[in-house]
Order: C-alpha cells, then sequence, then structure tokens
C-alpha cells in the first residue's frame, strides 16, 4: 500500500470527546509515570501533558485503591480523556468503568474465563467505554508462541485478533487494538498484517524505543512508515523520558509527513557545503530557540533557511518565507521571490516579525 493521503478506513470509536478512527485526526496519546495512588503528582503530570497538546492520557490502575485516582483527575478540571491501563486484575476493569474512566486497556484473554470477560463487557458497554487491546512481544499467549515459535509478526497479529475475538464472543465492538515491538520491523510487518484483517482503529507505538535519539529514530520509523502507508489513528511515542518530551516527538513525526489536522511551523534549511557563506548551523539554532521564546511553534509557516543564493530561493519555493545567505547578508523572499537583501545579524528578528506578521494576519 502506498500512502497517497488516503487513509486506510476504520471505525470511528469515542473516547471521552476525543474521536479515532475514521475521519478524525491522529490523536496524540502519553502515559504519566507518576505513582497513580499520589493523586497530587498524577494530576499535575496529566495538566502538563494537556497544556502540551496532548490528546488522550493513560495512567497505570494496578490496584483498586489506585482507580479512585480518577476522582481526583476529574476535579481538577481535567478535560483530555484518561485511560485505565490495567493488568490480569478484571475486578479493577469493573471499578475503573464504574467511576468514570474514559477507556479502559486489557487484554481479556489475560483477565480469566468467559464470565469476567462478558462482566467486563457489560460493565464498558453501558457507558459507551472502548476498550483498547495491547499486544506486545513479551505479552504473547503460549500455544500462539508455540505454533509460531518466536514473536514474529504473524504470531503478534494472531494475538490481537485472538483478544479482539474473545470481546466479539459477547458482542463487543467498541475496541481499539494495538501491537507494539521494540524490533521496528517487526512492529511495522504486524501492524500491517492487521491494518488488511480488521477494521479496528489502530493504535501505533514502538515499545521500549529507548531515550533520547535512539528513541526518537525507532518511534519515527515504525510510526511514520505506518502512517505514510495510511494505517494508524493514534500514536504514541514512548521514550525513556519526561512524558512531555513525548508529545513534541509526535507532533514532529505526524508534521514531517504533513498529516491533517496537524499544523505549525515548519523549518526547512540545507544541511550546507562548500558554497555557504553565511553560518548557517547556529543560525538555524538561535532560530529554533527563538521561535519557542516567542510561542509560535504551532504558527502554520513554512520557513527556509538557505546557505546560499545559487538555489536557495528556487529549491524552497514553497516555504512561505525564507533567506538565502550571502557573504555577511542574506537575501530574504517570499515563495521563492527575492524581496530585499538584509545584514546577517537581522536575519533572526526579520524572520520571527514575518512569522508574527502571518499570524495576526491570519495568513499562516
Amino acid at each position: 500500500m502506498i500512502y497517497n493521503s488516503i487513509r486506510r478506513k476504520s471505525k470511528e470509536v469515542q473516547v471521552g470527546k476525543c474521536r479515532i478512527g475514521g475521519a478524525s485526526p491522529i490523536a496524540i496519546q502519553s502515559m504519566t509515570n507518576t505513582d497513580t495512588h499520589d493523586a497530587k503528582a498524577t494530576v499535575a503530570q496529566i495538566k502538563a501533558l494537556e497544556q502540551k497538546g496532548c490528546n488522550i492520557v493513560r495512567i497505570t490502575v494496578p490496584t483498586l485503591e489506585a482507580a479512585e485516582t480518577i476522582l481526583a483527575i476529574k476535579e481538577a478540571g481535567v478535560r483530555i480523556p484518561i485511560v485505565a491501563d490495567i493488568h490480569f486484575d478484571y475486578r479493577i476493569a469493573l471499578r475503573c468503568a464504574e467511576l468514570g474512566f474514559d477507556k479502559i486497556r486489557i487484554n481479556p484473554g489475560n483477565i480469566g474465563d468467559d464470565e469476567r470477560v462478558r462482566a467486563v463487557c457489560d460493565a464498558c458497554r453501558k457507558k459507551n467505554i472502548p476498550i483498547r487491546i495491547g499486544v506486545n512481544s513479551g505479552s504473547l499467549e503460549k500455544h500462539i508462541l508455540a505454533k509460531h515459535g518466536a514473536p514474529t509478526p504473524a504470531a503478534l497479529c494472531e494475538s490481537a485478533l485472538y483478544h479482539a475475538s474473545l470481546l466479539e464472543k459477547f458482542d463487543f465492538h467498541n475496541t481499539v487494538i494495538s501491537i507494539k515491538a521494540s524490533t521496528v520491523r517487526d512492529m511495522i510487518e504486524a501492524n500491517r498484517m492487521l491494518a488488511d484483517r480488521c477494521s479496528y482503529p489502530l493504535h501505533l507505538g514502538v515499545t521500549e524505543a529507548g531515550g533520547g535519539n535512539r528513541g526518537l529514530i525507532k518511534s519515527s520509523v515504525g510510526i511514520g512508515a505506518l502512517l505514510c502507508d495510511g494505517i494508524g489513528d493514534t500514536i504514541r511515542v514512548s521514550l525513556t523520558d519526561d512524558p512531555t518530551q513525548e508529545i513534541d516527538a509526535a507532533k514532529g513525526i505526524l508534521r514531517a509527513i504533513g498529516m491533517e489536522g496537524q499544523s505549525g511551523l515548519d523549518i526547512v534549511s540545507c544541511p550546507t557545503c562548500g558554497r555557504t557563506k553565511i553560518d548557517l548551523i547556529p543560525l538555524v539554532r538561535r532560530f529554533e530557540d527563538a521561535i519557542k521564546k516567542e510561542g509560535l511553534e504551532d504558527v502554520p509557516v513554512k520557513v527556509a533557511l538557505m546557505g546560499c543564493i545559487v538555489n536557495g530561493p528556487g529549491e524552497a519555493r514553497e516555504a512561505d518565507i525564507g533567506i538565502a545567505g550571502g557573504i555577511g547578508e542574506a537575501v530574504f523572499f517570499r515563495h521563492g521571490e527575492i524581496v530585499e537583501k538584509i545584514p546577517e545579524d537581522a536575519v533572526i528578528e526579520r524572520l520571527i516579525g514575518e512569522v508574527k506578521l502571518l499570524k495576526d494576519k491570519g495568513q499562516a
């Protein structure tokens, strides 16, 4: 399947006030790393994620007592949907449904017999709460692992469909499916298989991706490849870092491939070569810092910073505004048309001013 701006047709699932699947924009998710029993710390982190632009937040709920934290979260005025992450204990799932969580993450094959699965399905159906099935390479059922010999993409896909069938047995279809693996290629192949075999919305992510550039690169390749196939309805960039960093990373991935519903400032800059006469590398860094300082990251403008006049305006013709460097100066251009020359030390101020102008005019 080649990405051509046409997304896979999936069912639409309502998670609180957020829609996943169908024609809805790709939803950005993250997960708190606080002790859920500590309501104050958990609320604070959720609010930080909400402010960053996170659409859905998941919290671990290891005990019945931890489930009560949702009351403090709601009382604090948190507006984004909250997902309960539950393993094995169906009673916690029932309590979370009762207390008002917006989605429940649980693998039905891990919570016991049919009556327990039925009870969770009935409780979630009663309040229109979707269930996310989460499969990864470390959670495969023994019979599936024995059949495939290893957590292969085919095994991961079979496991996901097996769990979905346990919900379907009780006529429950308000489901989101996630297949994650720490091996990027396996994650991509498993989700491609799954996308061809069901219409449930898919949650994408590379699990245990790591921190820093390593985690960002793995996630960008795995999530980006599938989104370019038209596959995926919600994403989580799993980083060994402050959870708010996951939101910046997710936004960056979506902007890089031009996904609908995602806007923000896009910087185009050349890698420099022997023709470069302006100190472009630190110039780009200073411009990025200035954009953040001025709070202009969400302005949908494409800005080009090119190293030379030879092909700068031409290669960056699609940019709204930009500069191409010379010796101690730069030419300023709009949509590839040169407007004037400006001193090198005035470049940042001029570009920031132009971005603000476009924002104020509503042309961005």
